[in-house]
């Protein structure tokens, strides 16, 4: 939503209701109330700029840059975009915010896939500014260039990857760190509560500025080099003993879910207090890493 106000142009946004536009208009209020607004317009002016459509043809009307956002299933996702390239010429760029289809698979219907991406942002959007850009086998270097540019004008932290793969960059760390902490669990060795304060008090507290290759290189006294001559032998010991993939759904998985909703039930109610305080958090570090 406010992203897109540091170009000028306006969002099209092709829905039924209006209940995109009333939550938008929500987070953009919130966001000017925080001072986290983006851009020179007030919520008010973005929000004028918005507009909401049911059909495609008057939506795509002019459109250089198009963000498919439907929800996570391979054949939809087709056919919009074979729907998509029916009105808008050969240069407009066409990009998908899915989180982990390959742009291979996601534009095998369209005809002119060197102007093809996949832009993955990540949950809150409006706080959380990394985006991976993972191009389509025939994208073109200039499609990837723009994209990039694009994302960088509307506030957020463009990230490119060079090739495609299962689960992009973010996805493939998180379904590692997603792993290894389930096993910890499921093994006994630690609780539910206490592997979320390994990462909120421990590894997330330097990763919220810098990443796992900078911290390392930070960690020894001549860098990274120095670094795996002192651990590397330690680090593969470790990795050699981590177990298969874990069964996330079997009788062993039961018992997981279970202390997790102890601390935090799954219904709509306390779902809904921890996410609003989980952006809440988010806000304050997003501001606090923009401040520096």
């Amino acid at each position: 939503s406010s992203e897109f106000r540091n170009i000028g142009r306006s969002v099209r946004i092709l829905s039924g209701t209006h209940e995109v536009c009333n939550s938008l208009e929500k987070q953009l209020e919130e966001l000017e109330e925080a001072h986290m607004l983006r851009g020179q317009l007030t919520a008010a002016q973005q929000l004028a700029l918005l507009s909401s459509y049911e059909d495609l043809a008057p939506a795509l009307e002019g459109a250089f840059f198009v963000q498919e956002c439907v929800f996570e299933q391979l054949e939809v996702k087709q056919g919009v975009f074979q729907e998509i390239e029916r009105f808008v010429g050969k240069e407009v760029i066409l990009s998908s915010s899915t989180s982990c289809l390959v742009p291979s698979s996601v534009f095998s219907k369209v005809q002119e896939r060197s102007r093809c991406l996949v832009s993955h942002p990540v949950n809150p959007p409006y706080y959380v500014r990394l985006v991976e850009l993972v191009p389509h086998p025939e994208a073109k270097p200039a499609v990837m260039d723009a994209a990039h540019s694009l994302m960088t004008k509307v506030g957020q932290a463009p990230v490119l990857l060079k090739k495609e793969i299962d689960g992009f960059a973010l996805n493939r760390v998180q379904a590692a760190i997603i792993a290894e902490s389930w096993r910890l669990v499921q093994d006994g060795v630690i609780s539910v509560k206490d592997i979320d304060l390994v990462m909120s008090e421990g590894l997330g507290m330097r990763y919220a500025f810098i990443g796992p290759m900078e911290t390392m290189h930070l960690n020894a006294p001549e860098g990274l080099e120095d670094y795996m001559r002192r651990y590397g032998e330690g680090i593969t010991r470790v990795l050699n003993s981590f177990g298969p993939v874990p069964d996330f759904f079997g009788e062993p998985a039961k018992a997981i879910i279970k202390e997790m909703c102890e601390l935090i039930p799954s219904d709509q109610q306390h779902l809904s207090g921890r996410k609003e305080r989980r952006d809440m958090l988010l806000m304050h570090l997003s501001k606090l890493k923009t401040d520096h």
